[in-house]
């Protein structure tokens, strides 16, 4: 063997896995599909006697307030991180074992926000319940970024992304992660700003970005291709 042959060989690189993502993205479906459906097992009916229903079951109704605006409050997050993570695969074309790992890890937070949401229906003026519940939306974004970092720095990604459009997509994914941080620091100062802050994440990425209209039109044109 040649010395240039066997440096062609030292020098190349190790294949990933060239097989395509769709029992990845079809196992992180199921895990968001379960997540939700188990966030209304929090919200129980109030079990009264039948000669006291009349009186009591407007009080009771109005004590499970907080539960359900938990509920619809994780179910829009849930959404929000659901979209997140089928637009990024939309790109990412293969996987190796660190990301199959990275997404377990991911969906394991994911599978854990219906425990701090129950927390948080039922002791709502405590901080305890407040710091959980960020913490957990927290670590979920942290490992949805490292996702995208690890598949865009491993050449995993779709090789026509623009660097621009890999930044951004960073810079966006931080922004939730890092508001849920910032209210666990509120949290020790006034309980109903953090709350206030964990509708004010959602209301951030429900509203369309500009760069986002921008970019849907681009991969429109692309697939009409």
């Amino acid at each position: 063997m040649s010395d240039e042959t066997r440096s062609e060989l030292v020098n190349e690189k190790l294949p990933v896995a060239s097989h395509n993502n769709e029992r990845l993205t079809m196992f992180s479906d199921g895990v968001f599909a379960i997540t939700i459906t188990l966030l209304v097992l929090e919200i129980k009916v109030p079990d009264i006697a039948a000669n006291l229903v009349a009186t009591e079951l407007p009080k009771e109704l109005l004590h499970l307030v907080p539960k359900f605006i938990g509920h619809i409050l994780s179910f829009i997050v849930l959404g929000l991180y659901w979209i997140a993570h089928h637009n990024m695969f939309i790109h990412i074309k293969r996987h190796d074992h660190v990301l199959l790992w990275l997404n377990t890890l991911f969906l394991l937070c994911v599978a854990s926000i219906p425990f701090p949401t129950g927390l948080l229906g039922h002791y709502p003026d405590q901080q305890v319940s407040v710091i959980a519940y960020a913490g957990t939306l927290f670590l979920t974004g942290v490992f949805l970024n490292v996702i995208w970092w690890y598949a865009t720095t491993h050449q995993l990604v779709d090789d026509t992304l623009e660097p621009q459009f890999i930044a951004f997509v960073h810079r966006y994914i931080r922004v939730a992660p890092a508001l849920y941080l910032v209210s666990i620091a509120v949290s020790f100062l006034s309980l109903p700003l953090a709350k206030i802050l964990f509708v004010a994440v959602a209301i951030v990425y429900i509203i369309p970005n500009p760069y986002h209209r921008k970019y849907y039109k681009q991969l429109a044109r692309r697939f009409e291709q």
